[in-house]
């Protein structure tokens, strides 16, 4: 049922070019797209059957935006700048943060060959990317016997072992022309560019020549020398005549999910591939185009010279986001030939990988919305569980997991020790950690939770809830997750007065409370124990009469860590320049302590 609110935008949208920015209850923008004329595209959200991901979406939509562009190429630059801005949840999101390496020449007065993965608008020469790390270092190290540039990041006042093995023209203290270095750079560039081909030449016969001498472990290494520039260089199983770079996509669709194969192709050959799978809600052409806005975003992600494209793509609005690369929409030939050979790929993975991305989804984003109807709340899409954690209410903390749309949000997990709690008092310990959250959480304006988990029962659930509504003035669900005998999650508490929700034990739902139970004690055990090794050996001692800060300094410098003192005897404490006495009570005090982690543990 759409509201009146957004039924009267809808009647007000314009029929021209722009983007749209849709947004949840709580105002966070959930999803940015561009529309040739903005009345029909927004208005099909609303009407019409949809898939259950866009029917998601559109639930979660309370208010929209919109703003008027001049061209639909203009409307494509924003959607790209907007989804950088607000990163939007159901927008493409590029999760896959795979770098290649690239070989570098550095724009300096004593230039510098260097491997790394991040590209900068910074006048080096690049190339690459390189799909095998070990053969690229390889590789250079093959360039750095050959062309003596600068190794040391700063200039040291002598030479260095690299100018005596002949790797260096020792700038450092004698005037380099820089004539030479250009032409160093020239010929880097030349066998980067294919001209490697008489540097391996040379290298065989040097194996040849190793080998007859005898000497085996000089053959091996050119031998080992070769190989890397094979596999960098020349080991592909696709080529093209020329040595042009350029990128090969295609895409295939199927349910609702998109997915993209890109290939690399560097000096006319085959070096790697990326595949990207996500759910688009726009129509398949204009999802890709922003896919490819955002894949040449990405730092490790450089225009070539040239991009080929399938037919049905807008060549203007991508030589718009890419004007110093050549659009190719090849038509027959070798050229088509690859264009089709990235749709099948394309068309494969998706085929392969449907069935896990369907069982995911019903783990996670399936589970949510079935434990919402369980519960009798709208889908929680944001769940935030607490723990608590402390040992005989030592070092107490507490710690808070975020779950969105059934998976973990790790950006979003929060830490706490516990200021005005003394001793073991859970109830007061959650008091502190809700009022905290909640307070900044509205001070700042952050999103709201759908849904607030607490590891325990009836007693943390009203200390939070109190805090909650009469403090805060939030009214927000709050649930608790009892455990059994085996500290494993058993029922979920709910409601008022409280009672047990009913989950199947083997349903979605009841295994996504487990994953998030588990998650925040891993998360607030974690802490404890960091804590704790932070301060452990301190209060430990400071707790022993007749250990002072010189006797506590003696100790720690004999042993060098808590665990050898744990283990240490009386004897062995003794040695350490403590007395008898004084040995005994440290050796008590580390024994009452283990012992009292040992019982923790079992509860944990």
């Amino acid at each position: 049922m759409v509201s009146s609110h957004l039924q009267n935008k809808l009647a007000l949208l314009p029929d021209q070019p722009g983007c749209y920015l849709m947004k949840d209850k709580q105002g966070t923008i959930i999803y940015v797209g561009k529309a040739k004329v903005l009345k029909n595209r927004v208005r099909s959200y609303f009407t019409g059957s949809h898939d259950t991901k866009t029917a998601r979406l559109v639930q979660e939509i309370v208010d929209f935006e919109y703003i008027v562009t001049s061209s639909d190429v203009e409307a494509l630059l924003l959607e790209i700048n907007l989804i950088k801005k607000h990163d939007p949840r159901f927008n493409i999101r590029l999760k896959d943060d795979k770098t290649y390496p690239f070989i570098k020449i550095t724009n300096e007065r004593h230039p510098r060959l260097i491997i790394t993965r991040q590209v900068k608008k910074d006048k080096g020469k690049y190339f690459g990317p390189y799909p095998n790390v070990y053969a690229a270092n390889e590789v250079k190290k093959i360039l750095d016997r050959l062309y003596p540039l600068r190794k040391c990041t700063t200039l040291p006042n002598k030479v260095c072992l690299y100018y005596h093995l002949g790797q260096c023209l020792a700038p450092c203290v004698f005037e380099v022309d820089q004539e030479v270095y250009r032409k160093m750079s020239d010929e880097i560039v030349q066998f980067l560019n294919g001209g490697y081909k008489n540097v391996k030449q040379d290298l065989t016969k040097k194996m040849a020549q190793a080998a007859e001498a005898m000497e085996f472990e000089k053959a091996a290494e050119f031998r080992d020398q070769i190989t890397a520039i094979e596999t960098t260089m020349e080991k592909q199983k696709m080529s093209m005549n020329d040595f042009i770079d350029r990128d090969v996509f295609g895409y295939a669709i199927d349910k609702g999910w998109m997915c993209v194969q890109v290939f690399f192709i560097r000096q006319g050959k085959l070096i790697e591939r990326d595949v990207s799978q996500f759910p688009f809600y726009n129509d398949a052409e204009e999802d890709f185009l922003t896919f490819i806005g955002q894949f040449y975003q990405k730092a490790n992600h450089i225009a070539p010279k040239e991009i080929f494209l399938p037919d049905d793509v807008d060549e203007e609005a991508i030589s718009a986001l890419l004007p110093e690369t050549k659009i190719i929409v090849p038509k027959r030939g070798n050229k088509k030939d690859l264009v089709k050979l990235a749709y099948k790929n394309a068309k494969i993975a998706l085929n392969e990988k449907f069935m896990l991305l369907e069982r995911n989804e019903e783990r996670t984003v399936g589970a949510v919305e079935k434990l919402g109807e369980q519960m009798g709340i709208p889908t929680p899409t944001r769940i935030e569980a607490f723990d608590n954690s402390n040992i005989y209410g030592t070092d107490p903390v507490s710690a808070m997991v975020t779950f969105l749309d059934g998976k973990p949000s790790k950006n979003d997990y929060r830490k706490y020790k516990i200021k005005t709690v003394d001793g073991p008092d859970d109830y007061a310990t959650m008091r502190e950690v809700v009022r905290r959250r909640y307070w900044r959480v509205l001070k700042e304006n952050l999103p709201l939770p759908d849904l607030i988990l607490i590891d325990g029962g009836k007693g943390q659930i009203d200390s939070a809830k109190d805090v909650l509504i009469n403090e805060l003035g939030l009214d927000i669900p709050v649930a608790g997750l009892a455990k059994d005998d085996k500290h494993r999650t058993s029922q979920l508490l709910f409601g008022d007065p409280l009672e047990i929700v009913p989950l199947e034990r083997n349903s979605q739902e009841f295994y996504l409370l487990q994953r998030i139970q588990d998650e925040v004690h891993r998360f607030a055990i974690t802490f404890h124990r960091q804590l704790r090794s932070k301060t452990g050996f301190q209060s430990i001692l400071d707790d022993i009469p007749g250990v002072g800060p010189g006797r506590k300094k003696k100790i720690l410098q004999h042993f060098g860590s808590m665990k050898k003192i744990k283990a240490a005897s009386i004897d062995e404490l003794k040695n350490s320049g403590i007395p008898q006495n004084v040995a005994e009570a440290v050796y008590q005090k580390v024994q009452e302590i283990e012992k009292k982690d040992k019982e923790q543990g079992g509860k944990e």
